[in-house]
C-alpha cells in the first residue's frame, strides 16, 4: 500500500479539493470554498494545510464567525445543494459562534462543514487558553454544543480517525434525505500530528445527486387518493428546489389541474405568472391560496416540513374529509401528521405519480375558482406595492420600488422579522431561487451575510438584500467582505425604528408596546443612528432616501455601481398588508390584570379549537 505523510490537517485539506460534482455536465469541486477566521487552535494546523491548496480550495476570510457560516449555508441553498462549503475556527467562541448558524442549516436541511479547533487530545497544557471545562466530564469541549444541531458529529483525537470521519461526512452531507450539517471537532495537537495515509483516501471521487423512487403502494395510495379529489392543492416546499423539480411540478400542475400553493422555502418552484401559481400559503398566505387550502379535500405536500406557518397552526386545512399525501425524501417529513406518505425525490416522485394518475384531472370549476382568486389576489397585491407620498412608506411600498427597478428575475434576499411575510405574499418570483428567505429559523442577522453566500453561487445576478434595522444592528460585517471580494450586493435597509415585527405581535395579544421599539425600550437617550455613514465606513457606497421616489432613483443608480451599495429609507413601523394571512398559534396569557389581553385570551382559546389534533 501506498502512503504519503501528511500532517491530519494537509490530508483533511487534500481530501476536500479531490471531492468532485457533475453541474450542468461541467465537473465541479463539490466544495467551493472554505471560510476560515483563524486562532491560536487553528492557525498553525489548518492554516498551513490551507495555504498548501490554497489555489485548488479558495479560503476566504470573513469579519464574524457567524456571518461566514451564514454565507456558507446561503451558497448551499442558492446552490440547491449540488455544492457546498466548509467554515474552520479557532476553539472557544470562534467556533461557538457558528451554532446559530449551524442551526440555520439543520432546520433548512442543508449541508455545511464546520471544522473548528477543540482541545488538546493529549490534555498536557490543560486547561488551555479559551477551554471550557465540565467538572464531571473530562471529554466534553465547547464543540460539544454544535451535537444537537449536527447531523453528524464527531471529534478526531487520532489522526487516522479523519479517515472514517470524512467518509461518514461526506455521506451526509450528499445525502439528500439526511442533508445537514457536519462537525468534525479538529484537536489542535492532532491537527499537528503526522501519519501515513494510504494514497487511496485521496482519490477523486465524483458525487452524484440520488434520486431514489417511492414504493408502488405508496404511489398507488397516493394516486387513489387523488383521483376521488374534488378540490386537490399541491403544497410546494423547499425541497421541490433542492430536488431542481420545478418543471416537473409545472409538468404536473397542468397536467392535472391542481393549484399550486408555495411555503417561503418553497417560493420560486412557480413562475408567478403561471395560471396556476396561487402564491404563498399560510400565516404570510394570500387570500387565494388559503381559501383554497382551507376548501382542500386532499393537500399533496411535496418536499415541505408542514411547518405552522404553512399550515396555519394547524388550522388551516377545515375541509373535514381532508387527506395529506406526503411526498418528502425524508421518511420523518412525509410522514407528519398522520399523512399517506409518499417517500422519494420530489423530482421522480412527481413523474411516478403524475403516470399513476394518467388523464386524471380535477373538476374544471376547481381550476376556474382557483384561477378567479388569482386575478383579486393580484390587484390586492397591486395596490398594496403602488407607489406612495407617504412620508414613512410600508415595507409593501418599498417591495413595489425594488420590484420595479430589478424585475423579478433578481434574487431577493431576506431573514426574520415583518418583510419575510411581506415578500411571501408579495414578491413575484420567476425563476427558481429567486426568492431566499430564511425562514426555517427566522434568524436575525442572515441578512447580509446570505447575501454574499447567495453572490457567490449565482455571480452573475442582481442580489438584493432587504433588511430591516434591527437585523442589520445585529449582523453587518460583511458588507466589508463584499467589497474586500468584490461581490456586489444591494442592500436596502428599511428602518422603522426598532424591531416592528414583534412589536406588532406584542401589541396584537393585548399588550403594550414594549422592550421593541426603540421609544418603548428603557432609555436615557434615542440613539440617532447612521445607518449610511455606517455602511461607507465599511467601504460601501450609500445613501438615505426620503421617498420611494427617491429610492426607485437610488436603485437605479445602484445598478450601475461597482461595488455593494447601502440604500435606507424609514418605513411605518406599523403598516402591514392587511390582505391574507391566516391565524397563528402565539400563546396568549391566561391570567392578566390587562383587559385587552383577556379579550385576546378568549378569541386565542376559540381559534385554538380548530386546530387538528392529529
Amino acid at each position: 500500500m501506498t502512503t504519503v505523510r501528511l500532517t491530519m490537517a494537509q490530508a483533511l485539506a487534500r481530501f476536500l479539493t479531490r471531492q468532485m460534482t457533475v453541474v450542468d455536465g461541467e465537473k465541479l469541486p463539490i466544495i467551493a470554498g472554505i471560510w476560515a477566521i483563524f486562532g491560536h487552535g487553528n492557525v498553525a494546523g489548518m492554516g498551513e494545510a490551507l495555504h498548501g491548496v490554497r489555489d485548488e480550495l479558495p479560503t476566504y476570510r470573513a469579519h464574524n464567525e457567524q456571518a461566514m457560516a451564514h454565507a456558507a449555508t446561503a451558497f448551499a441553498k442558492a446552490s440547491f445543494r449540488r455544492r457546498f462549503m466548509a467554515c474552520t475556527t479557532s476553539i472557544g467562541p470562534g467556533a461557538t459562534n457558528m451554532v446559530t448558524a449551524a442551526a440555520v442549516a439543520h432546520v433548512n436541511r442543508l449541508p455545511l462543514l464546520l471544522l473548528p479547533g477543540d482541545v488538546f487530545a493529549s490534555r498536557r497544557p490543560d486547561p488551555v487558553l479559551q477551554q471550557i471545562e465540565d467538572f464531571g466530564d473530562a471529554t466534553l469541549s465547547a464543540n460539544d454544543c454544535f451535537r444537537p444541531v449536527s447531523r453528524y458529529f464527531d471529534r478526531i483525537t487520532r489522526p487516522e480517525q479523519l479517515m472514517p470521519a470524512l467518509h461518514r461526512a461526506m455521506a451526509v452531507l450528499t445525502d439528500p434525505a439526511e442533508c445537514g450539517p457536519v462537525t468534525l471537532g479538529l484537536c489542535q495537537d492532532v491537527q499537528a500530528e503526522a501519519y501515513d495515509y494510504p494514497q487511496s483516501f485521496f482519490a477523486e471521487r465524483v458525487w452524484a445527486t440520488r434520486r431514489p423512487r417511492a414504493d408502488e403502494t405508496e404511489i398507488q395510495t397516493a394516486a387513489i387518493c387523488l383521483r376521488n379529489a374534488h378540490k386537490p392543492v399541491i403544497i410546494a416546499g423547499g425541497g421541490v428546489l433542492y430536488s431542481e423539480a420545478s418543471a416537473d411540478l409545472l409538468a404536473f400542475a397542468h397536467a392535472h389541474d391542481v393549484p399550486v400553493l408555495e411555503t417561503q422555502a418553497g417560493k420560486s418552484a412557480m413562475p408567478h405568472d403561471d395560471p396556476l401559481a396561487m402564491g404563498a400559503v399560510g400565516v404570510t398566505g394570500t387570500a387565494v391560496s388559503n381559501r383554497l387550502a382551507e376548501e382542500a379535500d386532499v393537500i399533496l405536500a411535496v418536499g415541505t416540513r408542514l411547518q405552522d406557518f404553512t399550515t396555519g397552526s394547524w388550522t388551516l386545512f377545515k375541509n373535514p374529509a381532508r387527506q395529506i399525501v406526503g411526498l418528502n425524501i425524508q421518511p420523518f417529513d412525509a410522514l407528519k401528521h398522520a399523512t399517506h406518505g409518499l417517500v422519494a425525490d420530489a423530482r421522480t416522485g412527481l413523474i411516478d405519480l403524475s403516470d399513476a394518475l394518467g388523464d386524471w384531472c380535477a373538476p374544471s370549476g376547481w381550476r376556474q375558482s382557483a384561477e378567479d382568486g388569482k386575478a383579486e389576489w393580484d390587484i390586492a397585491a397591486s395596490a398594496a406595492k403602488a407607489p406612495t407620498n407617504a412620508a414613512e412608506p410600508s415595507d409593501a411600498a418599498v417591495i413595489g420600488a425594488v420590484e420595479r427597478v430589478f424585475g423579478h428575475a433578481a434574487c431577493v434576499v431576506c431573514a426574520a422579522g415583518g418583510l419575510p411575510g411581506e415578500l411571501h405574499k408579495l414578491w413575484n418570483a420567476a425563476v427558481p431561487g429567486g426568492y431566499h428567505l430564511e425562514y426555517g429559523f427566522s434568524c436575525m442577522g442572515y441578512e447580509i451575510a446570505g447575501g454574499l453566500g447567495v453572490k457567490l453561487a449565482r455571480p452573475d445576478d442582481d442580489v438584493v438584500v432587504m433588511v430591516g434595522d434591527g437585523s442589520y444592528l445585529m449582523m453587518n460585517s460583511e458588507i466589508a467582505t463584499s467589497v474586500m471580494l468584490g461581490l456586489k450586493l444591494v442592500i436596502v435597509v428599511l428602518d422603522n425604528r426598532g424591531y416592528g415585527c414583534i412589536n406588532r405581535l406584542q401589541r396584537s395579544t393585548g399588550a403594550e408596546g414594549f422592550n421593541n421599539l426603540l421609544d418603548d425600550a428603557h432609555h436615557l437617550a434615542l440613539p440617532d443612528i447612521d445607518f449610511a455613514g455606517h455602511a461607507r465606513a465599511l467601504g460601501a457606497i450609500a445613501s438615505k432616501v426620503g421617498s420611494i421616489a427617491d429610492l426607485e432613483a437610488a436603485l437605479s443608480a445602484a445598478r450601475d455601481n461597482d461595488r455593494t451599495t447601502v440604500v435606507v429609507i424609514d418605513t411605518d413601523a406599523y403598516a402591514v398588508t392587511e390582505a391574507g394571512g391566516t391565524w397563528w398559534d402565539v400563546a396568549v396569557p391566561e391570567v392578566s390584570t390587562r383587559r385587552a389581553v383577556n379579550e385576546a385570551r378568549a378569541a386565542y382559546e376559540k381559534e385554538r379549537l380548530l386546530q387538528r389534533a392529529d
